[in-house]
């Protein structure tokens, strides 16, 4: 009785080894599968195109001075309407151009006790501002604008109010055709690490799309826009 127990137990023992065996091995096997099938590799796709641009804000700005303020008025209005009439005349509609009330400093309220009388007491600034469409009509009126300086007009520049707008509104176009074309270079790119690597390419384990960036193309083509965006794809490989 005692020596069937012994060779029972022995039996036992021995299946159970094989079990364990055979259970370590197929977690084992399943290990490896796991791993290789998270093996993946995170590649960059980029889109890049150039367009003209739909809108230019155009503000136009000038200066005038003198003693009486109801005259210096008067060369404001005056100003005012031979710029109008300037650019209607080089083909800028009536209904593209806007006027500001202009702003009008009394120099002699800002002395605060300075014994320096200014030459002129009052100083005043005027916008004209131009919202057009027709981006090279606006574009040629600005490189001749110089004819009205010869008239009198002078002319501020430099300043953040008198800083010229270029505007691009088509991106919700172009959006789907450049994110295709961004996803797609991004395959290739793991297309080709993959292949280099011997590896097979999968499907994609996780994807983002960038922010869309809007930049002029260089300083001297501010009307032209360098619309960009990248993606990123990360793909799964295996053997």
């Amino acid at each position: 009785m005692q020596e069937t127990n012994k060779v029972s137990a022995f039996v036992l023992g021995i299946f159970i080894f094989f079990g364990l065996s055979s259970l370590g091995y197929l977690l084992g096997g399943a290990a490896i599968e796991y791993k290789q099938y998270e093996r993946s590799v995170t590649v960059k796709g980029l889109s890049e195109r150039e367009y003209k641009s739909d809108i230019v804000i155009w503000p136009i700005q000038f200066t005038a001075a003198g003693n009486d303020i109801g005259s210096l008025y008067s060369s404001i209005e005056e100003n005012t309407l031979k710029i109008k009439t300037f650019l209607e005349e080089n083909g800028i509609s009536s209904k593209e151009i806007t006027f500001a009330s202009p702003a009008i400093t009394d120099k002699s309220a800002q002395q605060y006790g300075s014994n320096n009388k200014p030459a002129f007491r009052y100083a005043a600034i005027q916008t004209v501002t131009v919202y057009s469409k027709n981006i090279d009509a606006v574009r040629s009126v600005m490189s001749s604008l110089s004819e009205l300086g010869k008239k009198g007009i002078v002319f501020t520049g430099g300043n953040y109010q008198s800083k010229t707008e270029y505007i691009f509104t088509r991106l919700n176009e172009i959006k789907p055709e450049m994110i295709e074309e961004a996803t797609r270079k991004a395959r290739e790119v793991a297309q080709k690490f993959a292949t280099d690597s011997k590896s097979k390419l999968g499907k994609i384990k996780k994807a983002s799309q960038g922010q869309f960036s809007i930049n002029a193309r260089d300083k001297n083509n501010p009307h032209i826009k360098k619309i960009r965006v990248v993606s990123t794809v990360e793909y799964y490989l295996s053997d």
